[in-house]
């Protein structure tokens, strides 16, 4: 256990996924907070063959896994309940909000696809996921990422329910489910970046309009009603842009990650100059804004742990982001990392909603523009960002191998030497605050952390 006279980050189970994982995800719908699912990814290719040589066939094998928690374990707490092999998995999201009654999870996978699972409850507190709806977006290709237009609590009822996702080659894919059955329907794609496209995700608050992250250092924005032209792109990244995340509880601020080690902060209503610019000595591969805390952020750092960061002073008053958590896990790369939907003991419920998808309405690029009141598309703005000395030249070659990796095995023991670094909590906000769970999950040791954070109410 790490922690200060203010707070303490609690390790509560490690796992042993196997295969070497990059995603984890915590169920958001009411009633099945408790689920939360890892995805996995492994590599198997000759040794005579170039392991990032996407225009050769390889085998990407990849796992799903359910887990459901359940606290009076205090051993172990994480339960798995299934496994499910598949493609190799390069991203997942649950939908917030049921569908027609069902709960659903996005895949994004190394064979090009887009798959929807629906969980499904066989009897009394067992649970699996089953295949639905698959959609290859690209052949040859590997789907990287992809986000639910679903994040903001209190959608319009009569709002399509979408999907981003980007790939390998640079492209982004906006999709739909059909109405009346859950299947994917893909709306339109587009050429975004030069090369991988590693991020794709939502403005929660205006849904047509969607943000990409590429290799080629650009943070972009799009207007999914007019496309063709982003309406701005960013050179303020010095590496590639993997990591996005619109915050949905409050308008306006959009969190971005690099392999540049920083994670800025921006006001969308002005792009040419982040509200904050935090250093965190590891590539930013997610980030997390925290279901009910407002100002909270997690971010997987890669070869430096994960961080929670508080956003407050930085959103509302211009000064530098505070770091409240930096856990160093040596011998690992954090790729994914998640905070539970489960309210603690003095934390109120958060909101929930349902999507009844009989009221969806089925559109195609051009309709778009009348199922969502939303503002006149925007004019495209080019924001060249100076940053102090020239770009930081990067392989991408070495950046991809971190994500690809080889059959080399690098497994280290699950009992990982780490350290923590807690701030001063004081500087937190939420005086009802209790504790948190979250999980993250680690590349080349292949293991599933969950952690408890326990503050002291103020």
């Amino acid at each position: 256990m790490a922690g200060s006279g203010s707070g303490t980050l609690q390790p509560l189970q490690a796992v042993d996924t196997e295969f070497t994982a990059d995603s984890v995800e915590w169920c958001p719908v009411e009633g099945c907070q408790h689920l939360m699912t890892c995805g996995t990814y492994q590599l198997r290719t000759p040794e005579d063959q170039p392991a990032l040589d996407v225009s050769e066939p390889q085998v990407r094998l990849g796992r799903l896994y359910l887990y459901s928690f359940n606290e009076d374990n205090t051993a172990k707490p994480l339960v798995e309940v299934q496994r499910r092999d598949s493609s190799a998995i390069l991203d997942m999201k649950w939908c917030h909000i049921p569908v027609s009654g069902h709960i659903l999870l996005g895949l994004a996978n190394a064979s090009g696809s887009i798959e929807l699972l629906h969980l499904m409850e066989c009897e009394k507190n067992s649970y699996t996921l089953q295949s639905i709806s698959s959609l290859i977006l690209e052949e040859r290709c590997l789907s990287l990422s992809l986000d639910w237009s679903t994040g903001k609590p209190g959608r319009v009822r009569d709002q399509p329910l979408k999907i981003i996702s980007s790939d390998s080659k640079g492209q982004l894919h906006l999709l739909m489910l059909k109405e009346g059955v859950a299947e994917l329907q893909l709306v339109a794609s587009w050429p975004a970046h030069h090369f991988e496209a590693w991020i794709a995700a939502f403005n929660y608050w205006q849904t047509e309009l969607v943000y990409s992250g590429g290799d080629d250092c650009l943070l972009k924005g799009w207007d999914t009603r007019m496309l063709g032209t982003p309406v701005f792109t960013s050179k303020r990244h010095s590496m590639g842009v993997c990591s996005i995340q619109s915050n949905p509880h409050q308008e306006h601020i959009l969190a971005t990650g690099s392999y540049d080690e920083h994670v800025l902060l921006w006001d969308t209503r002005n792009i040419k100059q982040p509200l904050a610019d935090v250093p965190v000595q590891g590539g930013v591969w997610r980030l997390k804004w925290h279901p009910v805390h407002h100002h909270l952020l997690l971010a997987a750092c890669m070869h430096n742990g994960f961080k929670i960061l508080n956003c407050q002073t930085a959103i509302e008053e211009k000064q530098d982001v505070t770091v409240l958590i930096s856990h160093e896990m040596p011998n690992s790369l954090v790729y994914g990392a998640d905070w539970s939907w489960l309210p603690s003991r003095s934390m109120k419920p958060t909101p929930t909603w349902s999507f009844d998808q009989n009221d969806m309405r089925a559109v195609d690029c051009h309709s778009l523009k009348v199922t969502e009141e939303s503002p006149a598309p925007f004019h495209e703005q080019i924001v060249d960002h100076h940053v102090e000395g020239p770009a930081k030249a990067h392989s991408r070659v070495e950046l991809k191998a971190s994500l690809l990796p080889s059959t080399e095995d690098m497994k280290s023991s699950s009992q990982l030497r780490s350290s923590s670094k807690i701030s001063d909590l004081s500087l937190f906000s939420g005086g009802n605050f209790d504790k948190s769970l979250l999980a993250t999950c680690s590349f080349y040791d292949h293991v599933l952390h969950l952690w408890k954070w326990e503050t002291k109410q103020a």
